[in-house]
């Protein structure tokens, strides 16, 4: 399944014409989906209508797929039934997501709406709740997943409570999404607002490292800004970030050559299926590699986690394999030419047998 960007846009809480700059710009950045808010209702149904058509008729012009956040008081608030939902398919809504559960057989029947609109689950409880839909026959290819956002500080998902919650989407081949944290968007949906991610682990970290986790879980297909307004460099920084590959981040020691530069960032890594927990191996560069000389340099101190290691002459058929140390060890055959950023160390549990990898200089 295709990877995709979004951000999050709060028409109730902010201004059209900066909502609209905004779109542009993450459009131009390779966005391509938008989490909208429906949350409360101080105007008429048409009125209503109208607003939201007018943005939404613009996102489309820039090729966005947008899918309407709802709480359950919009429908009484505007006389409409779950039944009918022609009010969001004349918005131009391609979906909307339900904050809260029925029975099962009722998402199952919203799922072959006439609109063919998606309907999109709270991903974010680690119950049978799909499991049931599902067993409704429910109309899959409009089946969506989404996790929750968390305003407060200490309250989003712990890790393992997430990829609980998100391997029983993930294990239907359901799309899922979750939600990230701009450190420069002050605006969401209620008056608390101390970033909106979905992991608390993320809260405080910058937005490239926290989409490189998510997709580096295989279990999100599409990554989400929570707040709004992202930065013009957030959203050029994850628009050029690598979706569907583990790309690190590596910063060079100063004696680091040519050559050991060009083995790290030009080459296609992968992990050895036969793994050891003291380095991560990429041992195919070595072949390529084998007849470029490589001196003895900053090969005798001991290497920490996260350091980037290539042999050097002296390590026979080793020479010039690349290594990602897992356990400080010393070895003086390898020379140390870089490290993975320490707030990247988190994406090495992803590096699994045959995980493929590459490395872009900090």
């Amino acid at each position: 399944m295709k990877r995709a960007l979004g951000v999050s846009v709060y028409p109730d809480h902010s201004d059209i014409e900066k909502d609209k700059a905004y779109l542009k710009k993450a459009s131009e950045c390779g966005f391509s989906r938008i989490f909208m808010s429906m949350l409360e209702v101080t105007e008429g149904k048409e009125v209503v209508k109208e607003r939201f058509k007018s943005l939404i008729s613009y996102a489309k012009s820039l090729g966005y797929e947008t899918i309407l956040d709802v709480a359950p008081n919009i429908f009484d608030e505007l006389q409409i039934s779950y039944d009918d939902l022609t009010f969001f398919y004349e918005t131009g809504a391609d979906g909307i997501r339900l904050d809260v559960g029925f029975d099962g057989n009722k998402e199952a029947k919203l799922t072959f709406n006439p609109f063919e609109l998606a309907i999109e689950l709270n991903m974010s409880n680690d119950v049978a709740y799909l499991d049931n839909i599902l067993t409704y026959e429910a109309n899959v290819p409009f089946l969506y997943g989404c996790h929750n956002f968390y305003p407060q500080e200490g309250t989003a998902l712990p890790y393992d409570f997430f990829e609980r919650c998100s391997v029983r989407f993930k294990k239907h081949g359901i799309r899922t999404a979750a939600f990230i944290n701009s450190q420069a968007g002050t605006i969401g949906p209620w008056d608390v607002n101390d970033g909106l991610p979905t992991l608390e682990m993320h809260r405080h970290l910058p937005v490239d490292i926290q989409t490189k986790h998510l997709f580096a879980t295989g279990l999100i297909d599409d990554v989400i800004i929570g707040n709004a307004y992202a930065s013009d460099e957030e959203l050029e920084l994850l628009g050029s970030l690598n979706r569907y590959q583990l790309e690190f981040a590596v910063e060079f020691t100063k004696d680091a050559s040519k050559v050991e530069k060009e083995i790290t960032l030009t080459e296609q890594h992968f992990r050895r299926g036969d793994i050891t927990d003291q380095v991560v191996r990429s041992t195919e560069v070595r072949k390529k590699y084998k007849n470029e000389a490589n001196p003895a340099h900053e090969n005798t101190q001991e290497f920490q986690v996260g350091d980037v290691v290539i042999g050097n002459d002296s390590f026979g058929k080793y020479k010039n394999e690349l290594q990602i140390v897992l356990q400080p060890h010393s070895d003086d055959r390898k020379n140390k030419v870089g490290q993975i950023t320490e707030k990247e160390l988190l994406l090495l549990d992803f590096v699994k047998p045959w995980t493929k990898f590459r490395f872009k200089e900090k």
